[in-house]
């Protein structure tokens, strides 16, 4: 078949490989000059599998009210008369109960720990390299009620295929030594050894190329325009340029604007960008950072060892779609960052990022088919893309084929939206 995938994000790129693998021709479309310029560029670098839990919990309207007119809030929402965001946030709150946290857990899980594994395939068949390190996630807690909320999951995680151990203070700073100045500060860690981290960046970069040389064809530096749909199936694809392309199948994997092609064809996707920002800054030798990825809970953040850069990213804003830097918000990032590793390196030479995170309201992707006969999606993967990528890669190109994914597709597809 000619399949067009529409979007060359992590996501897209993973999901045009596994096409091209199967033998059909396969044609991406990405707006960038580039793969991974979005989303994907500069994100946390966490493959974290065994913290694939969703945002909607019954704590998060109480946080949400008190970080109220806070710009260094982990979660800041802009007020404003968006019917798009109103419909998400109404969702949202349905999924902040008890019993659609863990729903929404054993489906994001599902996905996460298939996607770690065919990662791990991929690293096999191709050899591709990108800052990868195998050391697992510690995530680590200042707070006693945030450390018994988190506690009351760890079973819950182990019971749906995770390994998550809970460790003393004296043990994080085992793990990871960089952590001996914030000792006397930390009541405990939950460690996941299976996890990973790496730089999403350069995977989907060198994936792409693997992907050129199986026949794939990259159409940089042009948007979609519009989705052109007869008789239940999309027959033309609409490019800014003026080219047109009539594929057999397509799928769409743009992130948050995913719901603004689906719109004029009838459908109403939940998918709304929520802002995320990192900041980068270079190691020297022999400076104190660390070579572990972390979890810090009191300020929401996640720290990676990229080669010779830590990356330090946090916070979710709901602000439309302007990605833009705020820099008092990009700044507190780094500020946090120097105050847990004052010698992690010279913090006049960091760089800061913001990207737009897909988030759905229940904190699970959309994956697989839509009422149109021809069309999948592959979105909505909120913080957990680079986690999910690979996975959700496979999932989907499974799908396009004709053959059952290895995983249940059951509370992962667009039904569940038009359910409710």
């Amino acid at each position: 078949m000619t399949v067009a995938v529409l979007g060359a994000g992590v996501v897209g790129v993973a999901t045009a490989y596994y096409l091209a693998r199967d033998g059909h021709a396969v044609t991406v479309v990405d707006r960038q000059p580039g793969p991974a310029l979005e989303a994907s560029f500069a994100n946390g670098g966490q493959i974290s599998a065994n913290h694939a839990t969703p945002w909607a919990g019954p704590a998060t309207p109480w946080k949400a009210l008190k970080w109220l007119g806070r710009t260094d809030a982990p979660l800041l929402l802009h007020l404003r008369a968006d019917p798009a965001l109103i419909a998400w946030l109404w969702r949202f709150l349905r999924n902040c109960t008890r019993a659609r946290v863990r729903i929404n857990i054993e489906r994001a899980l599902r996905v996460a720990l298939y996607s770690r594994r065919k990662l791990a395939e991929i690293r096999g068949e191709t050899g591709i390299h990108y800052d990868e390190l195998s050391r697992g996630i510690l995530h680590i807690f200042r707070d006693p009620a945030e450390y018994r909320a988190a506690l009351a999951q760890v079973d819950l995680m182990n019971r749906l295929g995770c390994r998550r151990l809970v460790v003393d203070p004296d043990a994080c700073v085992g793990i990871e030594p960089a952590l001996a100045a914030a000792r006397p500060r930390l009541i405990g860690g939950i460690f996941s050894p299976d996890d990973e981290s790496g730089d999403a960046h350069a995977f989907t970069t060198r994936l792409a190329e693997v992907a050129a040389s199986l026949g794939v064809r990259f159409r940089y530096g042009a948007a979609v325009r519009r989705l052109i749909a007869s008789e239940g199936r999309i027959t033309d694809i609409a490019l800014t340029d003026g080219e047109r392309l009539q594929p057999d199948a397509v799928v769409l994997a743009l992130g948050s604007q995913t719901p603004l092609l689906l719109r004029p064809l009838g459908l109403r996707l939940p998918v709304y960008p929520a802002k995320g920002y990192s900041v980068t800054i270079p190691v020297g030798g022999g400076r104190d950072a660390p070579t572990v990825s972390l979890i810090d809970d009191e300020v929401k953040m996640v720290y990676s060892r990229l080669g010779d850069r830590l990356r330090a990213a946090g916070t979710a804003e709901f602000a439309g779609y302007d990605d833009t830097v705020d820099q008092r918000r990009a700044g507190f990032l780094l500020a946090k960052t120097m105050e847990l590793f004052p010698d992690c390196g010279d913090p006049a030479e960091a760089t800061f990022w913001a990207g737009l995170r897909p988030a759905t309201p229940d904190g699970v992707p959309v994956l697989g088919p839509t009422p149109f006969g021809n069309l999948f999606l592959n979105t909505g993967h909120g913080t957990l893309g680079w986690t999910m990528a690979c996975g959700a890669g496979r999932i989907v190109a499974d799908l396009v084929a004709g053959r059952p994914p290895e995983v249940s597709l059951d509370g992962l597809d667009i039904d569940r939206f038009r359910r409710t």
